[in-house]
């Protein structure tokens, strides 16, 4: 029954996926360094116009954001001890949304009360949130950049995002050493990724690319996946200590997502910086 996917997807799961070149050059780039993924990159460029559709390709990430919402929310609420009944309760806290794409954590962020800076090294993603942002009549400080530009740049951020990126990176360690460097010494951060297991290659690649048609096919790479233990241990190498890991999962009868104590697909972790 599915003979006609099995050679595309056992040469991913063999590792032989596209890989990164050593130029960093397309979909908007310009030699950005280790972290970023020129072909990714390209993908996600292709479709920013439909960043905000949610009945378009970033469909999955619309059904996703409210359950990431409340849970980065909750996180941020008790890490910086602030009042849950306050309608701006992080004001005078700098946030920054690494991989922020159109924008659809960085303004609910911005409405609560942060000071929000998101990057993306997709340009037409960057392009795509500011003008959403003006006619949303929020300040954003929206920036064409990477992780480590910011980090070399010696920025320091009370918060930091990054949700649904780490899949994409294409050096883990260097991505970790720049979440290391902008998170300043009691900030808090929350990723969220994919697990790489059986279960995560047969629902978030072989399911929604494949046979759903959630996500253009070749948006994941699953040999790109990190398991939380990887996860939980790059950010003590950096100097975090985990707070929290929480799993998703799909009600398919109620058509959305919540979250559960299974990590075997896409999973949420929250962190402080010692």
């Amino acid at each position: 029954m599915l003979g006609w996917l099995a050679l595309p997807i056992l040469d991913r799961m063999a590792g032989h996926g596209p890989s990164a070149p050593e130029t960093r050059t397309a979909g908007g780039t310009d030699n950005f360094g280790d972290t970023v993924d020129p072909d990714d990159i390209g993908r996600f460029a292709a479709q920013s116009a439909g960043w905000w559709d949610p009945e378009g390709s970033f469909r999955p990430l619309h059904l996703l954001n409210p359950i990431r919402l409340q849970f980065v929310r909750r996180e941020l609420l008790a890490s910086f001890g602030r009042d849950a009944r306050a309608l701006r309760p992080f004001e005078g806290l700098r946030l920054l949304d690494i991989g922020c794409g159109g924008g659809l954590i960085a303004e609910p962020m911005a409405r609560l009360g942060f000071a929000v800076t998101g990057i993306d090294a997709a340009a037409p993603a960057i392009d795509m949130a500011r003008e959403h942002a003006a006619a949303s009549d929020l300040a954003i400080d929206y920036r064409f950049a990477t992780a480590e530009q910011i980090a070399a740049a010696g920025e320091r951020f009370d918060a930091v995002l990054a949700l649904e990126i780490l899949e994409h990176v294409a050096d883990r360690e260097a991505f970790f050493a720049a979440i290391g460097a902008v998170v300043r010494p009691g900030g808090a951060f929350i990723g969220a990724t994919l697990n790489r297991t059986a279960q995560s290659f047969a629902l978030a690649i072989i399911g929604a690319e494949y046979l759903l048609g959630w996500l253009p096919r070749g948006t994941h790479d699953w040999n790109r996946f990190v398991r939380p233990s990887e996860f939980v241990l790059a950010l003590r190498r950096h100097g975090f200590t985990v707070t929290r890991l929480a799993g998703l999962s799909y009600e398919w009868r109620r058509g959305e997502w919540a979250e559960a104590d299974d990590l075997s697909v896409n999973y949420m972790v929250a962190a402080t910086r010692r």
